[in-house]
């Protein structure tokens, strides 16, 4: 008696109007995800802003606010970023499960290591510039001056601020995961992010400036050199994630 071999299973295929579908219900899961996290951040949020303050405690003892809505908008943006820090990993799995359906079998087993470790990341990312950049852009423009005029901010400026840069640190911090996916893929080699290395500099510097929430260039650079260095860390890991040859 023979014995049957049985094949994978197969995704399916969908048609334009399918993969728009699919990505409506996608974006919708993720927007829920989003939503539900951030009514849970809503209950914490005087916690959260005081934890956001707290970077800026020595130089700035006392916020202001100068419009009626302004304490309202600036919550607002506490709770929206802590909300999707808290979906980030439904956000990522919707997002590996809408571009599955596009890649071969071996590279399907990728899917948890993309949203955890991507997750992980903008974590690290948020985390970097809370204890880095914030602290250390504070201290310089804040001390400008300091002698003779004393500063006086408006909560939500300082909030906006804040969250700016710990949301766009946050996505930064995506680029090794995202390059190491490529590289597994083979879409990209470790010699070909060498070679454009010049270009990633000058793209990088228009990103950091696009990102960056003020116009000053401390905050530039503070914003800068991270993506630097995330892109030569790209690099060493698009080496170790290259495909074997002959193997799988």
């Amino acid at each position: 008696m023979t014995r049957q071999v049985e094949s994978p299973p197969q995704e399916p295929t969908f048609t334009l109007a399918g993969h728009l579908e699919e990505l409506r219900r996608r974006l919708a899961m993720s927007l829920g995800a989003v939503l539900v996290a951030v009514g849970i951040s809503a209950t914490q949020v005087e916690r959260l802003i005081a934890w956001l303050k707290r970077p800026a405690e020595p130089l700035l003892p006392q916020f202001a606010f100068f419009s009626p809505t302004e304490p309202l908008l600036a919550y607002t943006k506490v709770v929206l970023l802590s909300g999707f820090i808290l979906a980030m990993p439904v956000i990522l799995s919707q997002l590996w499960a809408f571009v599955r359906s596009g890649l071969r079998p071996r590279e399907r087993g990728y899917g948890l290591t993309f949203i955890w470790w991507g997750s992980a990341q903008f974590l690290a990312g948020v985390a970097c510039a809370y204890y880095g950049l914030l602290p250390i852009s504070l201290r310089v423009l804040l001390g400008i001056g300091r002698d003779s005029l004393e500063p006086v901010i408006s909560i939500g400026q300082y909030l906006g601020f804040v969250t700016a840069i710990a949301f766009w640190c946050g996505v930064v911090f995506e680029l090794p995961v995202v390059v190491w996916l490529l590289a597994k893929v083979g879409i990209v080699t470790p010699e070909w992010l060498r070679q454009q290395r010049p270009y990633a500099v000058l793209v990088l510097v228009i990103v950091a400036a696009i990102v960056t929430p003020t116009t000053d260039i401390v905050t530039l650079l503070l914003m800068t050199v991270p993506m630097l260095g995330l892109y030569e860390c790209s690099i060493i890991l698009a080496r170790a994630a290259r495909p074997r040859r002959g193997g799988s």
